[in-house]
């Protein structure tokens, strides 16, 4: 059973996806909590940053970007995005199936022997992160099933259930499900488990994907798993989301992988990465957030669009701080059909002590190099933590494992590397800092 081995297979990447225009969507805004206060005020005459990703637009306010055809002027040494234009974001329009049900209703269906199973399958939404275990609804049965039928229009159907054992009290418990309409131009799959070992080790999970008359179709994954550190011994929570959809009417769709990490001493990670296209535009964003459980805090984010003409353009920005001290630095560049290059680099120096200098460059001859009396905001903690994601897993954490025979210990492998944190399909190196 695939859904059973350690880790899913990967379907292949396809990059002919989604409808909307050319987003470079901005991630949603934390909550903020207590953190350490700074100052925003400076000059008129000298340019002002918004950095924090508490700043950051909410989803229903993510912007698109497109090509201005303006070269920036010297004239604007403010503007962070010269050669942007913020556009209300498109989602994307992928057909729903004609009857809608309640997860409440669809249970009942998974029942041995029951009616057939109907489709929850609908396209995922762009931008909306790593759902919650509620709104995945698994739920699995505790006796194997092996079902199929035809229904009164043609299209068929089929449910599975069981589990598998394997070394060290490996167990997974699994269900699939699925159907097709009678010609073959619609259908859906879907796949729930949830797996546990002696080592401690729980995963819940679920894989879903669809395709319409249309020809659009989709993908989703969903994960969270709780395991012990093999070398701190502290346990962890892991949860992950991987979604595209791809549009069968043009070259357009997306593809997102997000991931959060936590630990119960308070170390957090959190990040996505996002690639899209729509016919001759193309865009890409990553942005990443790591929190030490001590104070240390480093934010970043890199966006980037092209055209198939040879435009692009792009904007990054990076955050450190320990203790109120830290520093800020970012880009916003744009490259020309012709290669001509204009860029805005600039920086911050936060020393702790209500001063902080700044200072920039553009290559249409702006500069500045200052220090201002300012205060220093930055978030200290993550906006939620592992008391929010413990709060949050009770599924999770109330998997049963095969009961341990006496005198049997779990076979923990100490020599095992961590994977290699390749990136996604689609995804090309940016521009560095320069």
């Amino acid at each position: 059973m695939a859904a059973c081995s350690r880790g899913l297979a990967w379907p292949p990447f396809d990059l002919t996806t989604a409808r909307g225009a050319a987003p470079c969507p901005h991630r949603p805004a934390p909550r903020r909590r207590a953190a350490i206060r700074c100052c925003c005020a400076g000059p008129d005459h000298e340019p002002r940053r918004r950095l924090s990703r508490a700043a950051a637009a909410a989803p229903e306010r993510a912007e698109e970007w497109r090509v201005d055809g303006n070269k920036p002027s010297a004239a604007a040494p403010g503007r962070r995005r010269a050669s942007l234009t913020a556009m209300p974001p498109l989602p994307f329009p992928a057909p729903r199936s004609r009857r809608q049900f309640k997860q409440q209703d669809f249970y009942p269906r998974c029942t041995q022997r029951g009616p057939a199973p109907q489709s929850r399958d609908t396209p995922p939404k762009r931008d909306t992160g790593i759902a919650s275990e509620k709104e995945w609804g698994i739920n699995l049965l505790d006796e194997a099933v092996k079902e199929s039928g035809t229904n009164e229009d043609g299209s068929t159907w089929y449910r599975e259930s069981g589990e598998d054992l394997g070394e060290n009290g490996f167990r997974c418990r699994w269900a699939r499900m699925g159907g097709q309409s009678h010609d073959g131009s619609t259908e859906w799959k879907e796949t729930w488990w949830e797996k546990s070992d002696w080592t401690g080790y729980k995963e819940l999970g679920a894989e879903k994907s669809g395709k319409n008359a249309e020809g659009d179709s989709w993908w989703e994954k969903w994960k969270e798993v709780l395991y012990q550190d093999e070398w701190s011994n502290l346990a962890r929570i892991e949860r992950s989301a991987e979604k595209q959809a791809k549009s069968g009417a043009e070259n357009a769709g997306w593809y997102e992988k997000w991931w959060e990490k936590y630990d119960a001493k308070g170390w957090t990670e959190k990040g996505a990465h996002k690639y899209g296209r729509l016919n001759e535009q193309s865009w890409w964003e990553r942005w990443g957030e790591h929190y030490d459980g001590r104070g240390f805090v480093l934010k970043w984010t890199d966006k980037w669009a092209e055209t198939d003409l040879g435009t692009k353009w792009g904007d990054k920005w990076e955050e450190k701080f320990f203790a109120g001290i830290g520093s800020r630095q970012g880009e916003t560049w744009h490259v020309s059909p012709g290669g001509e290059r204009w860029s805005r680099t600039w920086g911050e120096e936060h020393f702790g002590n209500g001063k902080v200098h700044k200072y920039g460059k553009s290559t249409t001859s702006e500069s500045w190099d200052l220090v201002v009396d300012e205060e220093t905001y930055y978030e200290a903690e993550p906006h939620y933590g592992w008391a929010d994601v413990v709060g949050d897993s009770t599924q999770l954490l109330s998997i049963q494992p095969l009961e341990r025979p006496p005198g049997v210990f779990p076979n923990i492998d100490f020599s095992s590397a961590p994977p290699p944190k390749d990136d996604p399909p689609g995804m090309p190196p940016s521009t560095p800092l320069e």
